[in-house]
């Protein structure tokens, strides 16, 4: 063997010995994670990963930034190739991978160049966008700024030494591939003039630096900010195929638990540390979160780099059992928490639940869950939440509506409507679940009047369960009281399994995330609707008949347990849309871009004491359209919008209204736009 391969066959062996153990690392410590069924349905994992690794979908949500990731990401898959033939050619004399014969080799050499300049061009791109644009999101650390250069410097340099040993390889006789290797050719001109025995040493130069640095490349990525090379593919593959809007309950009941939610690593799921390997700092997550903008200290992409650090911190310690700091003077590692010292209950605690983060995520990282589970260790450890949330909670206990009203006026809004009750009408077709702001709020008990009246307007036989509902348990499960919340769920499904309910429908996004998806798991199965599309059907059946109405503008606001959560955009435009005189105006953000309202995740209760208020954020937005009319479908939503057109003044000529309102009143022949 030449002794090019046996010094190249040393290098590779030292290699990938380094590389196997750093992995072998990054494994061991993801043992430190809880334990978590991830390898259920493997077809839709399949699918994920297609779509959202390799496809790209999420990440050319955005088109300039989106792009520039999918050439490098798509040039590297397609350039592996041209690793392999590399690696392999140092193995194996002469070898090529022309003796593969799956594709014509003239195919595959013009991919790999064509691939290649895409990648010169992503990286090109990235570098202008990192030093001369500077996205807010793209402003990090010196250490993580140091590290994305290197990176991009490093895939330059590969890039450019492959096509280098291209050119210089097709002047020493290789068969003619300039057509094929249409990238390399136009260096050609650079080493045309030289002698044979310069060009072979420009050739071996250019072979070694590619070669050298693929290897280098790969040693440095498990100790890289970039890990998500790695690990991206993985993490899709392991996305929680749960339902979205779903938390995972916690077992209260076990004897062997003596902790509850999570207050450092050890506490997380090996899946949640994995999130924290993947974690592409790109910001995405920060730039759509609604706490962020609005000035609050929460950090989405920050939640998860903590993780990712701490687990770095504690993981080496607790795989090798160690018990004290491994550097005289320092603080025992082990005396500290992800809690506390590295996230805050501040930042918690501003999170609204809304789900943008890990709607923009475009590696499917969990956020939420984690904020959740930290929230739980809380409330559930500690007893500590926000001041004004102790109300919330007693009054739970006591009237099973997060407000101070008595569960006796559950039902007073529908005296006079002639609704029945579900015990004195078994044979119902629908349950009308009320939630509570539908039955104590003075403006939303109009909602439910509304949609009442339009269901008995088209002859639809239901029943409400009257002073039998409470709470689903949605507020205090989203702001950390897990005992609390099962509490009113396990309540609830016993009503409901004891009169054989089967269908319901709910005007509350909140409620109705929690029957459809989060009540299965403790023995609540039904066939959940949301009052939009309950109300759309019934339009395109006939069996409401729309007025011409006056002439009005509505811009519609999506709510996230609506939208983002249960992916129901459409049925609410749709209705607006068949309502004559009616023009729908879409704010900037809007459908799964939406803006969040505030109120998610239990700060409907909680005051807003950092920055800007989300509901004026958001109102703003709204206003910006021109409308008469703010169209909602949740109650919260409702609340925030109302709220803000009162702080801007603008109540007066603008409007708030529940699809069922505006429906109902389109019906009657009433002016949209009127109060």
């Amino acid at each position: 063997m030449p002794i090019k391969n046996i010094a190249f066959l040393a290098v590779f062996l030292v290699s990938m010995g380094l590389f196997a153990f750093s992995v072998r690392r990054l494994a061991v410590m993801l043992k430190v994670g809880k334990p978590d069924d991830r390898f259920d349905h493997p077809i839709r994992r399949l699918w994920s990963v297609l779509s959202v690794a390799l496809g790209q979908t999420k990440i050319l949500r955005e088109p300039v930034a989106g792009l520039m990731h999918a050439f490098i990401f798509w040039g590297f898959v397609v350039l592996l190739t041209a690793v392999v033939e590399s690696i392999l050619e140092g193995l194996i004399p002469g070898f090529s991978l022309t003796v593969i014969g799956i594709v014509p080799y003239e195919i595959l050499a013009a991919l790999q160049d064509g691939f290649a300049a895409l990648v010169v061009l992503g990286v090109s791109i990235a570098l202008y966008r990192r030093y001369v644009v500077r996205p807010k999101r793209l402003e990090l650390d010196l250490h993580s700024k140091i590290d994305a250069t290197a990176i991009l410097l490093a895939i330059l340099l590969i890039m450019v030494s492959m096509l280098g040993q291209n050119a210089t390889r097709m002047l020493m006789g290789e068969p003619d591939l300039a057509q094929a290797r249409f990238v390399s050719a136009i260096t050609i001109p650079l080493f045309s003039s030289l002698e044979p025995e310069v060009l072979s040493v420009w050739f071996e130069f250019f072979w070694w630096t590619h070669s050298v640095l693929v290897l280098a490349f790969l040693n440095y990525l498990p100790y890289s900010k970039h890990l998500h090379i790695l690990t991206s593919v993985p993490n899709v593959y392991f996305t929680s195929h749960r339902p979205k809007g779903a938390l995972k309950p916690l077992n209260l009941e076990a004897e062997s638990v003596e902790k509850f939610g999570v207050s450092d690593v050890d506490d997380l799921t090996w899946k949640q540390l994995l999130d924290g390997y993947t974690c592409t700092e790109c910001g995405r997550c920060t730039d759509s979160c609604p706490a962020n903008l609005t000035g609050k200290m929460l950090s989405p992409r920050k939640i998860i780099m903590d993780i990712r650090d701490r687990t770095f911190e504690k993981g080496p310690l607790l795989v090798a059992g160690a018990a004290e700091a491994v550097t005289a003077g320092e603080q025992n590692p082990l005396e500290k928490t992800l809690l506390h010292n590295y996230i805050t209950p501040q930042e918690l605690w501003a999170c609204t639940t809304c789900m943008a983060c890990v709607q923009e995520c475009p590696v499917n990282i969990e956020h939420v869950d984690a904020i959740v589970d930290m929230r739980r260790n809380l409330v559930l450890m500690e007893s500590a939440f926000p001041p004004e949330v102790q109300t919330v909670f007693r009054n739970l206990e006591n009237n099973f509506t997060p407000w101070a009203f008595g569960a006796s006026s559950r039902a007073d809004w529908a005296e006079g409507m002639e609704i029945p009750r579900i015990a004195d009408t078994p044979d119902a077709e629908v349950l009308f679940w009320v939630g509570c702001a539908g039955s104590y709020d003075t403006r939303y008990k109009k909602v439910t009047q509304a949609f009442a009246a339009l269901m008995k307007m088209a002859g639809i036989k239901f029943a409400i369960l009257g002073t039998e509902e409470k709470c689903t348990g949605d507020p205090a499960r989203r702001i950390g009281n897990e005992y609390l919340a099962q509490i009113l769920i396990k309540d609830n499904v016993q009503t409901l399994n004891n009169y054989k309910i089967r269908k319901i429908v709910t005007t509350c996004p909140h409620c109705f995330n929690s029957l459809m998806n989060e009540y299965p798991d403790f023995g609540g199965k039904y066939e959940v609707v949301h009052h939009t599309d309950f109300l759309l059907n019934l339009v395109n059946e006939g069996r409401i008949r729309i007025s011409p109405a006056q002439k009005a503008k509505i811009t519609y606001h999506d709510s996230c347990y609506l939208g983002r959560y249960n992916q129901i955009y459409d049925s609410p435009r749709e209705t607006l849309r068949a309502i004559p005189g009616l023009e729908l105006a879409e704010m900037k953000r809007s459908r799964s871009r939406g803006l969040c309202c505030g109120a998610g995740g239990g700060r409907m209760w909680m005051e807003e004491k950092e920055g800007k208020r989300v509901n004026i954020e958001r109102t703003e937005e709204a206003l910006n359209t021109k409308p008469d009319v703010i169209g909602t479908a949740c109650p919260f939503c409702m609340t925030m919008m109302t709220d803000g057109l009162k702080a801007k003044e603008a109540s007066e000529s603008v409007k708030v209204k529940d699809i069922a309102e505006i429906l109902y009143e389109a019906a009657q022949g009433e002016s949209v736009s009127s109060s």
